[in-house]
């Protein structure tokens, strides 16, 4: 892992986690900053998923092993492609692209990062969107299952 700073922004505790699925055919690492807040949604997918994710760039993401064992699965407005791995069913990423965000995006489940801190991944802000309402920059009105 590795760490860097920005004069103009202040520290930033952006980390090298590498990452995986279950059975270990995919391989993957991630440049993640906690500090910066981790994502929850109560969308029907994210829910059946208990998702808990932190969205990065494309270039903070290396994708080291499986690109030929991922499936895909695209739904709604298809801005998203939820990868699984095709042997164990896991999905330790996403990707696409949404204006919104900021353009092109990885989204890592932070549980699918073998060397993570759960510490620290505890310790991080978390972000709730109502996914389910479409209203995704408001909390939800409950959130504890999430």
């Amino acid at each position: 892992m590795h760490q860097t700073t920005d004069q103009k922004a202040g520290l930033i505790r952006l980390k090298t986690y590498t990452g995986s699925c279950h059975c270990g055919a995919l391989r993957f690492e991630a440049d993640v900053d906690l500090s910066q807040g981790t994502n929850k949604c109560n969308c029907s997918f994210c829910t059946k998923m208990r998702n808990w994710n932190t969205i990065i760039k494309p270039e903070a993401f290396r994708l080291l092993q499986g690109e030929d064992q991922l499936s895909d699965y695209q739904f709604g407005h298809q801005v998203g492609h939820h990868v699984f791995c095709q042997h164990c069913g896991i999905r330790p990423f996403s990707r696409g692209h949404l204006a919104e965000i900021g353009g092109d995006y990885v989204s890592v489940q932070l549980l699918c990062l073998d060397d993570i801190n759960l510490n620290e991944l505890n310790a991080s802000p978390v972000r709730y969107a109502d996914g389910r309402n479409n209203n995704w920059h408001q909390v939800p009105a409950e959130t504890r299952h999430l």
